[in-house]
């Protein structure tokens, strides 16, 4: 599975991005699928998933702000950001997981400005 994102860029503290990760086959069947992001110095977290079972799920740096959804006509899942703030700037990254294989797309920069 390949996996292409998009959709990163620079917003003031306070917009809305909206990321999508378009997958070369059908994400009918993933198991899971989501959003990681990772800043200079940190660990990559986790920022949202969803599960075969139709599950999602957020940490609390994001509940409430950031809403994954998925187009299973268009193979696309996408992570609507909302309320920007200044510590959600990193690279965004997203994942699929599929027969026990983890595939990665490369990733996308948010920069939050004040």
């Amino acid at each position: 599975v390949q996996l292409q994102a998009s959709g990163g860029g620079l917003v003031q503290a306070g917009g809305s991005l909206r990321l999508s990760c378009a997958a070369s086959r059908s994400i009918f069947s993933i198991n899971a699928m989501g959003w990681y992001r990772q800043t200079p110095g940190k660990q990559r977290e986790l920022v949202a998933t969803f599960t075969l079972g139709g599950n999602t799920n957020y940490p609390d740096s994001v509940k409430g702000r950031f809403t994954i959804s998925r187009d299973n006509a268009k193979n696309t899942v996408y992570l609507q950001m909302n309320s920007l703030k200044l510590e959600d700037t990193a690279v965004y990254y997203c994942y699929a997981i599929m027969a026990g294989f983890t595939y990665w797309g490369q990733g996308t920069q948010v920069t939050v400005s004040s």
